[in-house]
C-alpha cells in the first residue's frame, strides 16, 4: 500500500468555516480548501494565489468520464493548461463503497494508466469539498483565477453526453475560458449546465 495511503485518511483537512456551506458564485472568492494530495503534498487554495485553478471532478467508472479520457480529449486539455502555468487539480469525492472510490495508491494508479498530467490528485471521501463547491456530476470543471475569484464553472463543453464522437465540434467552455481569462477578456459563458454522473457522496 502506498505509505500516503493512511496518511491522507488521517491528515485530509478542509479548511471551512461552517459544515454548511453556501454555494459557490462566480465572480466571488472560491470556497477555501487545505488538504494533501495522494503524493503527500499539502495543497491549499490560499498557497495557490497568483496562479490560475482547475478543479475537475473524477470517477473513473463513470461512461462520461470515460468519454473525455478514452478519447485523450482531458489529458489534451489537462497538458495545455498545465504546460501554460495552471494548476490543474482532480478531485475524487466518490465515497467508500461506492462507485470511483479509491486510495491513493489506486489513485495514483490511474492517473498513469490514464497518462493524465494533474497537478495534485486530491481525494474526498467525506465530500467535504464536493458540497463547498456544490459539485454534482463527474465531470464537474471549476476555474478560479489568480485572485481566488471563482470565474467558471459548469461543463467541460456544450455535448453533454457520454458519446467519444461528440467531443469533434464540441464548444469546450474550460478551453475557451481559461484562453479568455489569459488575454483579460470578459468569459464569454461563465456558468453553464454541467453534465455526467452524479458525484457518489456518501450522503
Amino acid at each position: 500500500m502506498n505509505r500516503f495511503s493512511n496518511v491522507i485518511s488521517v491528515f485530509l483537512v478542509l479548511v471551512f468555516a461552517s459544515p454548511v456551506f453556501a454555494a459557490p458564485e462566480v465572480g466571488k472568492p472560491a470556497p477555501e480548501f487545505a488538504m494533501q494530495d495522494t503524493e503527500g503534498n499539502d495543497v491549499s487554495l490560499t498557497e495557490l494565489r497568483g496562479k490560475t485553478v482547475v478543479l475537475e471532478w473524477f470517477n473513473d467508472g463513470c461512461p462520461y468520464v470515460r468519454k473525455h479520457y478514452g478519447s485523450n480529449n482531458m489529458q489534451a486539455l489537462q497538458n495545455e493548461a498545465v504546460a501554460d502555468g495552471v494548476v490543474w487539480v482532480t478531485v475524487i469525492s466518490s465515497a467508500p463503497g461506492k462507485q470511483g472510490y479509491v486510495t491513493a495508491e489506486e489513485g495514483n494508479a490511474l492517473t498513469a494508466k490514464h497518462g493524465a498530467s494533474p497537478t495534485h490528485l486530491l481525494l474526498d471521501p467525506e465530500g467535504t469539498l464536493g458540497k463547498a463547491y456544490d459539485a454534482r456530476t463527474t465531470p464537474h470543471m471549476y476555474i478560479i483565477d489568480p485572485k481566488g475569484e471563482l470565474v467558471y464553472m459548469g461543463g467541460i463543453d456544450d455535448k453533454p453526453t457520454a458519446n467519444p464522437a461528440d467531443i469533434d465540434g464540441a464548444n469546450n467552455y474550460v478551453r475557451s475560458a481559461l484562453a479568455e481569462l489569459k488575454s483579460g477578456t470578459s468569459i464569454t459563458s461563465p456558468t453553464t449546465r454541467p453534465y455526467g454522473c452524479s458525484v457518489k457522496y456518501s450522503s
